[in-house]
């Protein structure tokens, strides 16, 4: 098979991955049983906000092994790397089946899983956008959409499961199949090759204002931290991320404080919300291969200053303003996450993208990292969800302000 129509197979098993190793977000259906497992086990009460810094752990360290990962791409290639990442994930839950303290949790859920998913996510997407020079947004947007909408699908198996069987058995079955998926899909993978050409297509020549061909430029990441560009792109990355992190760390809690809600209606806002991320992440790619990223991104910060705006006005208990918030800021997020693999790529080169995104993924780790915490202290000082809605606006019209200092680097339309 010829790698114009082999890229569609591979992008297949690429989406394939991402659904099991977007298993992590599924932490908050595991928490509470386990804590309640947990208390059983060491006869001291636990609480699902005590096992916290299992899901910080996680979320925070994805970066290390994407980086390491984008090395390891370039020298042995995506397939034996994804291979490594899907096996190591799925015995990190293997590992939280059987844990009897926090400490083994940290280590399965926290270090095990949430390294190695920066393994396999890494070289995913990287490869996808490569071998799709034609549609790299589009491509971008349903390689990280396949990593979100697990959000939405892996919580109710996951439910079933520690129903049926308890939470340890749930943890190890899980794990299991994750191995399984991940081995059999991570072998339908072939690395792109530099420069590759989709048959029938013609990339356009498109000239920066130093009328240089800004496609044949293959920054390595010497190079690219030397760029002006690199520090204003990863920023913006942490400003747009943010603001999402901030609605979802705290999406049901915001939901049953500040609006009203029950529990339960407080899940299908949680379940909106990664919906519309989902969906923001397709749509965005999209948009982005007809208008450009940095065009789309700002876009995506005007309205993330509209939703801000919008979450704060809920605040008087409209649940209706507080939908509308919630599903823009899902649309937002998303669209960040699905337009960046390819503003990587376009602005640094494909060749060495692997490891560039990997670097810029930093952003959105910090942003993992700090986003529940400004929630948290603005909830603390204020006694208020508001506060945080307001800090959130503002990170989004500083992202605007410095979407327009990229563009003074570049004027083409591939930006």
């Amino acid at each position: 098979m010829d790698l114009t129509k082999r890229r569609w197979l591979v992008l297949l098993a690429s989406c394939l991955i991402n659904l099991c190793i977007g298993a992590l977000y599924a932490w908050s259906v595991f928490a509470a049983p386990m804590a309640a497992h947990l208390s059983q086990i060491l006869g001291m009460e636990l609480t699902a906000a005590d096992l916290s810094v299992v899901f910080s752990v996680g979320n925070g360290l994805g970066f290390i092994t994407m980086i390491g990962g984008g090395f390891l791409n370039q020298k042995i290639g995506p397939k034996w790397v994804i291979f490594t990442g899907g096996v190591l994930f799925g015995c990190g839950y293997v590992i939280c089946g059987f844990a009897s303290n926090i400490a083994m949790l940290v280590v399965g859920y926290g270090l095990f899983s949430g390294l190695a998913m920066g393994l396999a996510y890494g070289c995913t997407i990287s490869n996808s956008v490569k071998f799709f020079p034609d549609r790299a947004g589009l491509v971008g947007g349903i390689a990280t959409a396949s990593y979100g909408i697990s959000s939405v699908i892996v919580p109710p198996v996951a439910n079933a499961l520690i129903d049926g069987f308890g939470v340890s058995k749930a943890f190890i079955a899980m794990g299991v199949a994750i191995i399984l998926v991940v081995g059999v899909c991570s072998q339908m993978i072939v690395k792109c090759p530099d420069g590759f050409v989709p048959d029938g297509w013609k990339p356009p020549v498109k000239k920066d204002i130093q009328g240089q061909n800004p496609q044949a430029v293959n920054m390595d990441w010497k190079e690219m931290l030397k760029t002006p560009n690199f520090y204003t792109m990863i920023v913006m990355l942490f400003f747009g991320a943010v603001l999402g992190m901030m609605a979802i760390s705290q999406a049901s809690n915001i939901a049953q404080d500040m609006i009203g809600m029950t529990p339960a209606a407080a899940a299908i806002v949680v379940s909106v919300l990664a919906l519309f991320n989902t969906f923001g992440r397709i749509l965005a790619g999209m948009i982005s291969d007809r208008i450009g990223c940095i065009q789309t991104l700002r876009a995506v910060f005007v309205i993330a200053i509209a939703a801000m705006g919008i979450l704060y006005l809920s605040g008087d208990g409209s649940a209706g303003l507080f939908y509308i918030g919630i599903c823009l800021v899902g649309v937002c997020f998303g669209a960040f996450m699905g337009v960046y693999p390819s503003f990587t790529a376009q602005q640094f080169g494909t060749k060495n993208s692997s490891v560039n995104y990997g670097i810029m993924f930093i952003g959105f780790n910090m942003a993992g990292l700090l986003g529940p915490m400004i929630v948290s202290k603005a909830l603390q000082q204020t006694g208020d969800y508001r506060d945080s809605f307001l800090i959130a606006l503002a990170f989004a019209v500083i992202g605007l302000f410095l979407s327009f200092m990229v563009t003074l680097k570049r004027r083409d339309k591939a930006m």
